[in-house]
């Protein structure tokens, strides 16, 4: 019996110094897990008395150094897509560290539903320009274009971007980009039939425009012979000259496109390795690294579950073999009732912004949230997988 407490007393003592040993093996872990990323959160625009969402924005950098976020502001008792809205904006002019606490209004309410959906694009002539969905009925949604000439303190009138066609069309916030040559791009979800009657699966094209929006033409339909449902393209430059676009999609996987013609023609869809629910996901290019970083709701471990077709948790990877293969994956949101997506981001200096909703169904409806977070770009490569 002596012996027995003796070597239970000895293995309790081991244990004791081993916990002690790993401790600040465990806590350092800890730590990097937390510091890796650098993130801080900058702003929240949390609905309030007759504003019960505001969501869908985008960034621009003036040229006096500020930072102008513009995004959709709701009116009203409604959440809904359809409910009046229109585009406000903050300022900030250290970096996005800290931002104006009033809203300054970009553009009223024009449509006869509302205006939402931010794009904001630093044109190759200087100017910006700036895109939103003016939505009349749920027949009538159509992209509108205006431009500044001085630093987004006045705006040209509207100009609508598709005049070919009528219907619902969907362009996602912070989706315009212009390619080296000078084209603009803009892909288009089309939920409209003929006839004029809702379809979930929308048909996909990208307009274009070779100067710098005067003129918009049409993209070929993306080609598609699958029943999976096809919703608010995004599209990238990809380094041996192609267009990569990216499509939310049901079936598990974001969906992809290639264009080899700067968008006039596509690919036919094929799945990629990015797991996700149906839920938009944004890739950008890292300027100082020439990586591809994408933001997106990280599917790939939730197969059943609670977390299930939920927009949780918000994950940002890393591509160095454009979009093949994915590292660096690491969340940027967590919480399991939390509702993270559409996504802008944006590179100032040594750090990336990143707007997106980010609400929490605990205490608010869907898309009511929407927050900017500030990271260290090194903390994008560092890896918790």
């Amino acid at each position: 019996m002596f012996i027995l407490r003796t070597l239970k007393l000895h293995f309790s003592i081991r244990l004791i110094w081993l916990n002690l040993l790993l401790l600040p093996i465990l806590a350092s872990e800890d730590l990097h897990a937390q510091e890796s990323l650098q993130q801080n959160s900058v702003l929240k625009l949390a609905p309030g008395e007759d504003n019960p969402r505001n969501s869908e924005g985008d960034f621009v950098t003036l040229k006096d150094g500020r930072i102008l976020f513009v995004y959709s502001h709701y009116t009203g008792g409604s959440n809904s897509d359809h409910a009046p809205a229109y585009l406000t904006g903050r300022y900030s002019k250290d970096g996005g560290k800290t931002w104006t606490s009033e809203d300054k209004v970009i553009v009223e309410r024009e449509g006869d539903m509302n205006v939402m959906s931010v794009s904001l694009l630093r044109m190759k002539n200087g100017k910006i320009a700036l895109f939103y969905l003016r939505k009349n009925s749920t027949k009538d949604c159509i992209p509108m274009m205006r431009v500044s000439s001085d630093e987004a303190k006045t705006w040209s009138q509207p100009k609508p971007c598709i005049v070919d066609k009528k219907g619902y069309f969907v362009l996602n916030n912070s989706r315009v980009i212009q390619l080296k040559n000078g084209r603009i791009l803009m892909p288009v979800a089309l939920h409209t039939t003929a006839d004029g009657q809702w379809q979930n699966k929308a048909d996909l094209f990208t307009y274009y425009s070779d100067d710098n929006g005067t003129t918009w033409k049409s993209s070929q339909k993306v080609p598609d012979a699958t029943e999976i449902v096809t919703q608010e393209p995004g599209v990238v430059a990809l380094k041996d000259g192609r267009v990569m676009m990216y499509i939310r999609a049901s079936g598990g996987v974001q969906q992809l496109s290639y264009s080899k013609d700067g968008g006039e023609t596509w690919s036919a869809i094929e799945p990629s390795a990015i797991h996700s629910p149906l839920s938009p996901a944004t890739i950008v290019r890292v300027p100082a690294t020439g990586d591809l970083l994408l933001v997106w709701n990280n599917h790939k471990d939730i197969a059943e579950g609670p977390l299930k077709g939920k927009r949780t948790p918000l994950t940002v990877a890393i591509s160095k073999d454009e979009g093949k293969t994915w590292q660096h994956i690491n969340n940027i949101e967590s919480n399991p009732e939390g509702w993270y997506c559409y996504i802008a981001v944006h590179f100032v200096g040594d750090h990336v912004l990143l707007g997106y909703c980010a609400s929490d169904l605990s205490q608010n409806p869907k898309l009511s949230v929407t927050n900017i977070t500030r990271l260290a770009q090194r903390g994008l490569y560092h890896s918790v997988d």
